[in-house]
């Protein structure tokens, strides 16, 4: 059993890179207070042309993660191939999932992948202090709303936006 201490980050590679360029960037600077320990970190697979190849990789990152993130940009809600996988097999592994709104949303928007919009995630902005906010107090609250049979999107309130300094 591997030890389960990864962040899983899902995203359009093709048109959002650059947001997940800039989490990895603040992770690694010390002016933030936003830690992940990635992991993309841990492989890359191999044989990029070859579809199992890769989900084969997928599947080693997800063994060690506790915590699975998804960027939600403006074609993500398309993408079949690979980023419905990485949510269907985030929820069948029932990890705390954060919907992470590129757009600035605070809340799950039309942009939200079918594949995620009725299960049990948390919507926040693109932003480093409510999303480091959402990873450390997400995971808790997730399990409780699971245990209490709670479904579909939860988002913070504004409050707590502005008592971040957002």
């Amino acid at each position: 059993m591997a030890y389960r201490n990864k962040t899983y980050i899902a995203f359009d590679g093709d048109n959002d890179m650059h947001y997940y360029r800039l989490m990895t960037a603040w992770s690694e600077h010390e002016g933030f207070d936003f830690e992940i320990h990635n992991a993309h970190d841990l492989n890359t697979a191999r044989d990029s042309s070859q579809e199992e190849s890769i989900k084969r990789q997928l599947r080693e990152r997800f063994a060690n993660s506790k915590l699975f993130l998804v960027l939600i940009g403006e074609s993500t809600r398309y993408l079949t191939k690979f980023v419905k996988w990485e949510i269907e097999t985030a929820i069948r592994l029932d990890l705390p999932i954060l919907g992470i709104n590129i757009n600035g949303s605070r809340r799950r928007d039309e942009r939200c992948p079918p594949a995620l919009r009725d299960h049990l995630a948390l919507y926040v902005s693109f932003n480093e202090k409510i999303i480091t906010f959402g990873m450390k107090n997400w995971p808790i609250s997730y399990l409780r709303h699971k245990k209490d049979g709670k479904t579909g999107p939860f988002h913070y309130e504004d409050e707590i936006y502005k008592r971040l300094g957002l």
